[in-house]
Parts: C-alpha cells; sequence; structure tokens
C-alpha cells in the first residue's frame, strides 16, 4: 500500500473529521507507515505551546515563538519510533504561525475569535521496519499546556484511533 493512499485513507475516516476542530489543549496526529516509511502528520493549537494565539507583542513572546519553532523542527527528539527499527528524519516541514511565510491561522475580524493552529508533516525511513513496534513522542515534556493528543493510525497491522496523554505518550501496536 502506497502512503498517499494510507493518508487518504486515515483522512477519509470519519473519525478523523469528527475531531477535526480547533480545542485548546488537544492537537491531532495521524501516522501513515508504509513498509520501511513512517509519515506523521501534525495539527495544535499555538495556545498549546505559548498560550496565545495571535502575534506576539514583545522579546519574551517572540523568543517562546522561535522556541515552539525551534522544538518542531527537531523531528529526532518529538518522535521517537522503536529503535531497533534503526529509524532516522527524511523530511520535515513545520509551519507555525506568525514566524514568516505563509501562516496557518484564521483572521478575525471585528467581534470574531481569532484561532491559530500548528501544521506540521514529518517522515521517518526505516533501515527494518519489521522492528517496528511504536513510537514515542516527547511533545507533552515540551509544550505543558497540550494535554492530549487524538491519534489515527494506518499501518500493515491495520488501522486504529487511540488518544496519547502526558501518562501515555507512547503509540503503540
Amino acid at each position: 500500500m502506497k502512503i498517499p493512499f494510507l493518508l487518504a485513507a486515515l483522512l477519509a475516516s470519519p473519525i478523523v473529521h469528527a475531531q477535526h476542530k480547533h480545542v485548546h489543549g488537544e492537537g491531532r496526529l495521524d501516522v501513515a507507515i508504509d513498509k520501511g516509511t513512517i509519515s506523521i502528520s501534525l495539527e495544535m493549537p499555538l495556545d498549546a505551546a505559548l498560550g496565545f494565539e495571535r502575534a506576539p507583542k514583545n522579546d519574551k513572546e517572540k523568543a517562546a515563538l522561535a522556541a515552539t519553532a525551534k522544538t518542531l523542527n527537531d523531528a529526532a527528539t518529538l518522535f521517537v519510533p522503536t529503535p531497533t527499527a534503526g529509524c532516522t528524519v527524511h523530511a520535515v516541514d513545520v509551519k507555525v504561525p506568525f514566524t514568516g511565510g505563509a501562516d496557518n491561522h484564521d483572521h478575525a475580524h471585528e467581534g470574531e475569535i481569532h484561532h491559530a493552529d500548528i501544521d506540521a508533516e514529518y517522515m521517518f525511513r526505516c533501515a527494518d521496519p519489521t522492528a517496528l513496534k511504536d513510537i514515542e513522542t516527547s511533545i507533552f515534556k515540551s509544550f505543558k499546556r497540550l494535554y492530549r493528543l487524538e491519534v489515527q493510525r494506518a499501518g500493515p497491522t491495520g488501522q486504529g484511533a487511540v488518544r496519547l496523554t502526558p501518562k501515555k505518550p507512547i503509540l503503540n501496536w
């Protein structure tokens, strides 16, 4: 099964669409595993990382925004597949609002609530995909305001949904 097909099937799932909402403290993780490739898609409110969803107002907030982007770009620390599978980071694409370039946020108008989301895509390649049994995340250690990730997974052992939390930061199958 090819990665685009897995991701399309995963995103077409009614569970995914039901969970696709902006809730402070909650994020969404879609994981597709195909042969030796792991594709991870992360979406979470900017508030879960910073405590606000607007452009930074001072140097302290600008530094916090830059630190958030740096943390999210360190895929090898953020997501750790089963070590014996020999997985390495192949690609990272992180979009953090207000860091320049195309921001991913809804523009607020007079009287409307403003929301901003972080979107990130990660790809790992694994030397021994048969040894791949889990992926541990350190995201909860980095972002204390994030209290859960709703995860959709598709791979050689089938599809599934699970919730990751600071006390249960490991996706296994």
